[in-house]
């Protein structure tokens, strides 16, 4: 799964930098805007999202049929098919740009946090909606079964896009199949109790 990411604006990251450039440009003096986040990412955040027309301000998190929580993942194996997913993945389909993810690896009763990456902006594949008095869409990551180099660490990751295909995902025209076949699975990972040196 993918529980927390991380938006890092001090690094010399050109595309993280454009992408926050174009957003405080579309979304100069609105209170989204003022509710945008970076540095480290939780559901229910604002955050800078790629769509098929422009960077975008959106929501983590589709709220839970009882109310109680938020489902912040759909699994690649099962989203064009599931009724909370089907028309996102159709019609809605977007990307999270990203400096790295976190993920939990559980030893005994301790857990060890890892910042997972590339060594240039990584981009999750995700969905969204728009929802009934909320001024931003909603979003949710796909996930995968994890990179054999990463699944001691967890056994689901993002689906990681290769930017040359980021169009082709967003403009509809890559299946599920195609996105196991050419997500990216060669990611680097350091602890997070020193500085993440590997991206």
């Amino acid at each position: 799964m993918c529980g927390r990411y991380f938006i890092a604006t001090e690094q010399d990251d050109a595309e993280i930098k454009k992408i926050i450039e174009e957003i405080n440009d579309r979304f100069k003096d609105t209170p989204e805007l003022s509710k945008m986040k970076t540095g480290e990412i939780y559901p229910t955040n604002i955050v800078p999202i790629i769509t098929p027309e422009a960077p975008v301000l959106m929501r983590w998190g589709f709220p839970r049929f009882d109310g109680k929580g938020q489902i912040i993942n759909a699994r690649l194996e099962t989203a064009s098919e599931k009724p909370m997913f089907r028309k996102g993945f159709a019609e809605h389909r977007c990307l999270i740009p990203a400096s790295h993810y976190f993920e939990w690896e559980t030893i005994g009763k301790k857990k060890q946090k890892y910042a997972i990456g590339l060594p240039s902006t990584l981009y999750m594949a995700g969905m969204y909606r728009f929802e009934k008095d909320l001024p931003v869409p909603l979003f949710v990551i796909l996930t995968r079964p994890a990179a054999p180099g990463i699944i001691f660490i967890h056994e689901r990751m993002p689906v990681i896009l290769p930017k040359e295909l980021s169009g082709v995902w967003l403009s509809g025209e890559m299946e599920s199949h195609d996105m196991m076949h050419h997500s990216v699975e060669d990611v680097s990972y350091a602890g997070v109790d020193v500085t993440p040196t590997l991206f």
